[in-house]
């Protein structure tokens, strides 16, 4: 009868309880992460007062390399002309140009030109999510027979350098095959080439790839269409990686420059980066340099709004988020 609670004592000890003492207290104290400097190295004097120094100085490096070039731009943009060309890294010995800004916008017609760059902007972000989304939809939701050739002839002309595409692309713009019609100096010429971006098709292709094939089947099963799959099932399921190649689009068609100079050679029709250098022979430095921080900070200022929608994308551009 003494034995009992012996054996119940026995049975309900647990592997945790009944390892000694020096080894639970081992184990609770062992670091969960472990990195290249180990805690026994960290409690050195020189490491653990020289690593926070590191670290600090490094940051400051990336910040300075980041951020550096735009305030020095802003601070060309707000001095005078011979501020800039006799101390570029002094601090407006002339006093803050206000009026730098508005007469850049009035005099350069930064203004006009920025709305160029907009609508370019938006017809191309337009037309690339219809080219990428409608072919990732085919070749990774539909898979027709073909799909396999498609894909390998699009991912062969990732391989091509843009130069050399560039001439025979041009030629089809002046003359577009079968219709015959000229696209020079129409948005149209910029708008069209953009969407035909591998790159974005084969991203979005693999996405979609990832998406559970359950549930395409069960949409067919209550008896969805091809349609109503793309844009009740997809689309709402593709939103991160939607907007990346949104940015991506939006900011590369900004800061575009030698196709808009070949297919917009009308000044009224040209985007800020390829007007800004024709006008820079007859404006000051000073509103040069304004002209340039008005042009820079809208693509900066777009980042950082949708940073993290853009990193969130990046993450879950591999699968989807469970």
């Amino acid at each position: 009868m003494t034995s009992l609670p012996i054996i119940e004592e026995q049975v309900a000890t647990t592997p945790e309880e009944a390892a000694p003492a020096t080894t639970r207290k081992r184990r609770t104290a062992e670091p969960q992460e472990r990195g290249i400097i180990s805690h026994a190295d960290r409690r050195r004097p020189l490491v653990q007062y020289g690593l926070p120094v590191i670290e600090v100085l490094l940051f400051i490096g990336v910040v300075v390399a980041g951020v550096g070039p735009l305030l020095w731009l802003l601070k060309s943009g707000l001095s005078t002309s011979q501020d800039i060309l006799r101390g570029p890294m002094q601090l407006w010995p002339s006093g803050i140009q206000w009026q730098n800004i508005p007469n850049a916008w009035n005099q350069v017609q930064i203004g006009s030109y920025l709305g160029n760059t907009a609508i370019i902007a938006i017809g191309s972000l337009i037309s690339t999510l219809f080219v990428c989304t409608t072919g990732a939809f085919v070749l990774s939701v539909l898979r027709p027979k073909w799909g396999p050739v498609i894909t390998g002839a699009v991912l062969a002309t990732l391989f091509l350098p843009g130069v050399i595409s560039l001439v025979p692309l041009y030629l089809t713009i002046l003359k577009m095959p079968v219709l015959g019609f000229n696209l020079q100096n129409t948005f149209w010429a910029v708008w069209l080439p953009q969407a035909a971006g591998a790159f974005n098709i084969l991203v979005m292709k693999r996405y979609f790839d990832a998406i559970p094939r359950e549930l395409i089947e069960a949409a067919r099963i209550d008896g969805a269409s091809n349609l109503r799959l793309f844009t009740a099932l997809i689309l709402p399921m593709s939103k991160p990686i939607i907007g990346v190649v949104a940015l991506l689009t939006v900011i590369g068609s900004w800061k575009d420059y030698l196709w808009p100079l070949l297919v917009l050679p009308d000044p009224k029709m040209q985007p800020i980066s390829v007007a800004l250098p024709r006008v820079a022979q007859t404006t000051e430095i000073s509103l040069q340099m304004s002209a340039l921080f008005l042009a820079v900070l809208i693509p900066v200022v777009l980042f950082l709004v949708f940073q993290k929608q853009f990193l969130r994308g990046v993450g879950m551009s591999g699968g989807i988020k469970e």
